[in-house]
Formats: C-alpha cells, sequence, structure tokens
C-alpha cells in the first residue's frame, strides 16, 4: 500500500479579502491596461450594464476590442474579463466600487 502524504489546509481570514486592493505595494504605472474579472447570473443585461459602468470610467472602451466573454458549462452564469485604461488607483477602485453595487454581479476581481 502507497502512503500518501496530506497537505495542510489553509484558511483564509475573511477580512484579508476585504482590504483586497488596498495594498499599497502594488505598483502600476499609469496610465495601463487593466483587466478585471466579473461573474454574474447569465442574462443579456449583464453585459450591456458592465460596458455601462465601465463606459463611465474609461471613455475609451470598446467592447468590440477590450471585452471577453464566456458562458459556464451549464449555461448558468457568465465571466467577462474587460480590459480599462486605467489613469489612477482611483479610477480603478470607482470602477470596482460600482461593479459591487450593480445587482447582476455576484463577484468582481
Amino acid at each position: 500500500m502507497a502512503y500518501k502524504k496530506s497537505l495542510p489546509i489553509e484558511v483564509y481570514d475573511v477580512s484579508d479579502v476585504e482590504r483586497f486592493g488596498q495594498d499599497e505595494t502594488l505598483i502600476l504605472e499609469f496610465p495601463c491596461d487593466f483587466p478585471i474579472k466579473v461573474v454574474g447570473r447569465a442574462s443579456g443585461d449583464l453585459h450591456v450594464q458592465i460596458c455601462e459602468i465601465v463606459c463611465r470610467h474609461d471613455n475609451e472602451f470598446s467592447a468590440e476590442t477590450r471585452l471577453q466573454c464566456r458562458d459556464s458549462s451549464a449555461g448558468k452564469y457568465q465571466s467577462l474579463t474587460v480590459n480599462i485604461r486605467a489613469v489612477s488607483k482611483t479610477q480603478i477602485d470607482a470602477v470596482y466600487q460600482d461593479l459591487k453595487a450593480c445587482e447582476l454581479v455576484l463577484w468582481a476581481l
């Protein structure tokens, strides 16, 4: 019988997740392309609302060239990757806040 070594399970503090993006050691040179992954329930409205939110913060955003969309295998969820042209951390934070406020968005990274 072969012996298998079990690996320890890591436990994450939820407060670490809430502080995501607040780490001052993250270095970005602005302007830069910044990808944001958004997941929500599959709906035609999700795509439209995400584009509206992003366009409020990035007037150069074009869904044709800066948006990728993928359905889950069962078709219940959609993931969208939007690449914004970020000019400041404040802009990025504002995009995340608006995405978080959108009722169709389950999460954004």
